[in-house]
């Protein structure tokens, strides 16, 4: 299994090809605001309200709400950017991929009797919500006159023979002649003290999704209780190329190098979620839920390869072999808590708060320590609190749906940089149509995350790093029919 670099944080890229590092428990414990077009331009504050098919993801007694049965269906157009500031240079970069944010069913036993008392309504849902979004481009340029990737992997290299280097990172700069050892295998840089102007770029792609089986009752219109089994399924892949250029001259031999980096993940898991929803008045209704942990079985597969062009021509590559490495992950549990506040049929307003505590996430597997892993991602990252709130309006037989939500910092302070800690803000707006039989929602979200990645660590040099502001779009559509 291949080394990784020690890194501050990475917004969206790793510098090592391996996942399995404080950062991918960070990633994979992360959750996105998605789902229908209502949900997602309220904010995803749902948490007291129900009636509408994310709730399986969220607050399964929601789906208790329902008085009949639906199925609706929720295409979306995602797009995620990075505008980067490294070195005095700035990038802006991303992409735009088509997906589906919820596709789902309830079918629910018709209540004729409104003075039916006991339990009034049992439903059953079955679901898909996509629960995190991948997919992302970044990009930085800069001329570094202090320092190198090199000299990172020279200073990893050191006391160790050529033989023993890691094959996937240090070996790859050994055998293409970027660090060079002397007799007591202290290896010096191609690029002793930098003097290069250095560009990475990395492309992110796939998501998290749940596959959501939820049953539901409805105790005299007063109290609602739900369960959910969530089935999730995760897909990633990471390409990234970190490229030096000799662009003034400056070194004895090296014109440049390029190191090349690609992993995908793949992932399995089960989760369990079980929330009440309240109603003291016919105005007021309160919730709460929680979410076990997911335990994830998770599956790795990684290349890398290392080039360099010196002068007088000579120019050499070399590919590390293919590797895989299966692995297990749990990630934190979430407890949620809501109050919606009814005025009629004209319209609501919803508040919900979540927590969660990304240094419970947990690597494991078979034979292999995480130890050190799992020390870092104690000692990197805290409990995050999430306030969510939305609203929306009645004219007629169209609404008008507005939200607002805000995450705290999940690292710890001392290893946030100020301005840049991860914290993240969501605004959103959309419009439904809705009648007897059939519905037209639009949603659209805006999300903004402050962040900072690192392309490397020496131990007594300080080393540049980049502010990114990351970005994402999420317009969604849903289509249903009530029957």
């Amino acid at each position: 299994m291949k080394k990784s670099l020690s890194l501050l944080l990475s917004a969206i890229c790793t510098i090592s090809a391996l996942a399995q590092t404080d950062i991918d428990a960070f990633r994979y414990s992360q959750r996105s605001i998605a789902g229908t077009a209502r949900f997602i331009s309220m904010g995803g504050a749902f948490g007291a309200i129900g009636g509408d098919l994310s709730a399986m993801s969220y607050n399964p007694a929601g789906l208790a709400i329902y008085r009949g049965s639906e199925f609706s269906i929720s295409p979306s157009i995602y797009t995620g950017n990075t505008n980067a500031d490294y070195l005095g240079g700035n990038t802006v970069s991303g992409r735009t991929v088509f997906n589906f944010g919820n596709i789902g069913l309830v079918l629910t036993n018709k209540d004729n009797d409104q003075s039916q008392v006991g339990w009034v309504n049992y439903n059953f849902g079955i679901s898909y919500n996509r629960v995190a979004d991948y997919n992302n481009a970044s990009a930085i340029e800069g001329y570094n006159s202090s320092s190198s990737l090199l000299d990172y992997f020279a200073e990893k290299s050191k006391g160790v023979s050529y033989e023993n280097l890691d094959a996937y990172n240090e070996y790859l700069a050994y055998y293409t002649y970027l660090i060079n050892p002397d007799s007591l295998n202290n290896y010096t840089s191609a690029a002793p003290g930098g003097n290069l102007l250095q560009q990475r770029s990395c492309t992110t792609r796939g998501s998290m999704g749940e596959t959501n089986f939820t049953f539901s009752g409805n105790y005299q219109n007063k109290l609602y209780l739900g369960a959910t089994l969530s089935f999730a399924t995760l897909n990633y892949t990471e390409e990234s190329y970190f490229d030096g250029f000799d662009e003034l001259n400056i070194l004895d031999s090296l014109r440049q190098f390029e190191y090349s980096q690609y992993v995908k993940t793949q992932g399995r898991g089960v989760n369990l979620k079980f929330g009440f929803i309240y109603r003291p008045t016919d105005y007021i209704r309160l919730g709460g839920a929680i979410h076990t942990p997911t335990w994830l079985n998770m599956s790795d597969s990684y290349s890398n390869y290392m080039a360099a062009r010196f002068d007088g021509g000579y120019s050499d590559t070399k590919y590390s072999p293919d590797g895989a490495f299966d692995y297990n992950l749990t990630t934190p549990f979430r407890a949620l808590a809501s109050v919606a506040v009814l005025f009629g049929k004209a319209g609501l307003i919803s508040v919900d708060y979540e927590y969660s505590d990304i240094s419970d996430a947990n690597f494991h597997a078979p034979g292999y320590g995480f130890s050190q892993v799992n020390a870092d991602i104690r000692k990197k990252y805290q409990s995050t609190n999430s306030l969510r709130t939305g609203m929306e309006w009645r004219l007629s037989n169209v609404y008008f749906r507005g939200g607002y939500g805000f995450t705290t910092s999940p690292v710890q302070n001392k290893y946030a940089v100020s301005g840049f800690d991860f914290t993240q803000q969501h605004f959103s707006g959309g419009v439904g149509f809705r009648d007897k039989n059939y519905f037209l929602d639009l949603g659209y979200m805006y999300s903004i995350s402050k962040e900072y990645f690192q392309p490397y660590t020496l131990e007594n040099t300080a080393v540049a790093g980049s502010d990114q502001r990351v970005n994402g779009y999420n317009a969604t559509v849903t289509l249903g029919v009530k029957f």
